[in-house]
């Protein structure tokens, strides 16, 4: 049974063959694009579970070929890139990345990278309320879909997740390295520009003035919390 369907998108055909090698012994269905353009209309015409998209192409460069994905699609994207300042991990996740890895880097880690990109943190029909409702927000968690002063809301599956867990835990400061390893998984809890990245796109799609959130609520130096 296939673990799930994956593109590659690199413009070096070494490091495409390497990857697929990879994740094919994994179990994984695999094909590859070596520009953003392809990439672009091979997401089109089939269907992937994740894309691993190399920042820097000639052409259309992983920026804006993950832009152009995100805006239809919720599909898990791990950028890849030889650059590791924040900045540009910022921007990559801004961009609608789930994820970032560095070049180069290692079987385990882009093995761990994509099991994370992939996790979904499942609903548990046993614990916790299906449906939260407050003031003009709504949110329901077995059909995943949020509704904001009566219009529904696309969020990509991370910024659903991260909603989720911080809303079924209301009035309680979660600390970053939880938050992190409840949402992405255990090999995660230094990240926390990704939760900066995460909150301030939740915050834009739910709170009615994103600057002085009502809902996802900061707390200094620890995390964040959820005021119903």
């Amino acid at each position: 049974m296939s673990q799930g369907k994956i593109l590659i998108v690199d413009d070096d055909p070494q490091i495409r063959r390497v990857m697929r090698t990879t994740l094919v012994v994994q179990g994984y269905e695999v094909a590859d694009a070596r520009s953003g353009e392809e990439a672009i209309e091979k997401f089109r015409e089939g269907k992937y579970d994740l894309i691993l998209l190399d920042l820097n192409m000639p052409g259309m460069d992983g920026i804006a070929a993950c832009r152009e994905i995100r805006s239809t699609s919720d599909v898990a994207i791990v950028m890849l890139t030889v650059r590791d300042s924040e900045r540009d991990k910022v921007t990559a996740l801004d961009a609608g990345a789930d994820d970032y890895v560095t070049k180069p880097f290692s079987t385990p880690e882009l093995l761990a990278r994509v099991r994370a990109a992939l996790r979904r943190v499942p609903n548990n029909p046993d614990t916790g309320p299906q449906v939260i409702r407050s003031k003009d927000l709504e949110v329901d968690f077995q059909t995943r879909r949020v509704r904001v002063r009566g219009e529904t809301i696309r969020l990509t599956p991370k910024e659903f997740d991260l909603l989720r867990y911080l809303a079924l835990h209301p009035n309680i400061p979660v600390p970053h390295m939880k938050l992190l390893q409840a949402v992405w998984g255990p090999d995660y809890g230094e990240e926390v520009e990704y939760l900066r990245v995460f909150i301030n796109q939740l915050r834009k799609k739910i709170e009615e003035d994103p600057s002085n959130p009502q809902y996802i609520v900061t707390e200094p130096w620890v995390g964040y919390r959820f005021t119903p």
